[in-house]
């Protein structure tokens, strides 16, 4: 076996030294960019040199990205260089704005694709969008990286990919999951046969029955967490247990609503801090829920695996006309220690919603939580005491049971 390249076997005290002299030097250079200088302006780069250290840090949310750049566009003093002084400048849905670069594979794909075996001699087709939106531009990137040719396909016109597909003979498909099958079909109805044996996708759920069928057909195919931020965060090996956190990245999983980490293995946000000198994200919330995998991948690779996408974070809900946010839940248990979790649970009952707030504690009644319930959520509830450890795991502080049937 082969890696892309020497980082990504390094055992792990190599892994912490690299961490301790890589986390102050990026923190350094962020506080370049202006809203970082103001986020950052009490941190001192050369004290936060590991995890701990990193996560008494601010937590940046999307939302607070997207007030920025209205204010301050197009960036919102995120970048360390100014727009023009970016390759490339795109717009995702928001619309947020994110910067590119065309040198040293600047996503971080190139890994990606050598762990899933893209190399020289392959032809990827690259069935993400070039319009406005870095995915098409991501992809191209990592290509590029291991050497690989490219047909910038973009999406949609399924005859035309088909045709292209079977005149150069892609061996590689790029692009959202379910899109391939599309291209299957359409090539099935035209009675043409593909090259292709690989396949290289985000950007949506991988269903085990859809990597089945694939395969079925002679093509492999693995999948990447990535983001327009942030460019790859993790990805899948061979070895299909988990996926691998990019050397680029720092991934924390914590509990949603806060920026504190939760234990190996539970389900929380995933929170990233980015090392790209350019654009040097801290501790960004991506609205996604994961957990810490343990141990080392059986292919090797030595960094955090995480278990992949697991549901979104933002669990915001309208309850008796008034919302809830996960960050008023974590404001209930900041106040008593002994609440090890808690979970809101919308209900209904006859034509009235119900709020029920199912605490972790070893006290015998909810009645001495009650005050704190109606003072951080704005609102009275039932309060249910529940045994430590009882709450499901899948990082869920508010539950809706109401049916919208």
């Amino acid at each position: 076996m082969t890696y892309f390249d020497e980082l990504e076997t390094r055992d792990h005290e190599a892994r912490a030294k690299a961490l301790a002299s890589d986390l102050p030097a990026a923190l350094q250079r962020a506080r370049t960019a202006p809203a970082l200088a103001r986020l950052l302006r009490e941190v001192e780069p050369d004290q936060v040199r590991d995890r701990v250290a990193l996560a008494r840090l601010p937590v940046i949310r999307k939302a607070e990205l997207s007030e920025a750049q209205k204010k301050s566009p197009p960036f919102g003093g995120y970048a360390t260089r100014r727009a023009s002084e970016f390759d490339h400048i795109f717009q995702s849905p928001g619309p947020i704005y994110e910067p590119g670069r065309r040198d040293q594979d600047w996503w971080r794909l190139g890994r990606f694709l050598h762990a899933s075996g893209v190399g020289r001699g392959d032809i990827v087709q690259n069935c993400f969008g070039y319009h406005l939106t870095p995915a098409g531009m991501m992809f191209e990137s990592g290509a590029r990286a291991v050497d690989a040719a490219v047909l910038p396909a973009g999406t949609g016109q399924t005859e035309l990919q088909v045709r292209a597909a079977v005149d150069i003979g892609t061996t590689c498909y790029a692009g959202t999951p379910d899109f391939l099958k599309v291209i299957l079909d359409r090539a099935d109805e035209m009675g043409e046969t593909l090259s292709l044996t690989k396949a290289v996708v985000g950007g949506g759920a991988l269903f085990p029955s859809l990597r089945q069928a694939y395969a079925d057909r002679g093509i492999v195919t693995r999948q990447c967490y990535a983001t327009a931020d942030l460019g790859n965060i993790a990805y899948e090996s061979d070895a299909l247990d988990g996926m691998i956190v990019d050397e680029g990245v720092i991934v924390e999983i914590v509990r949603p609503g806060t920026g504190d980490p939760v234990p190996d293995g539970e389900v929380g946000e995933v929170l990233v801090t980015t090392l790209n000198p350019d654009y040097p994200l801290i501790r960004f919330a991506t609205g996604d829920l994961s957990a810490v995998l343990p141990g080392d991948s059986p292919c090797g690779r030595t960094n955090m695996r995480i278990k992949g996408w697991m549901g979104r974070a933002d669990q915001t809900t309208k309850i008796k006309g008034m919302f809830v946010r996960p960050e008023q839940v974590a404001a209930l248990v900041s106040r008593h220690p002994e609440i090890a979790r808690a979970r809101v649970i919308a209900d209904r009952e006859g034509e009235m919603d119900v709020l029920t707030v199912q605490l972790e504690s070893p006290a015998d009644s909810g009645d001495a939580y009650a005050a704190s319930v109606a003072d951080t959520l704005k609102m009275k509830g039932r309060v249910q005491i529940v045994p430590p450890g009882s709450l499901p795991n899948d990082g869920k502080v508010i539950e809706d049971r109401r049916s919208y049937d």
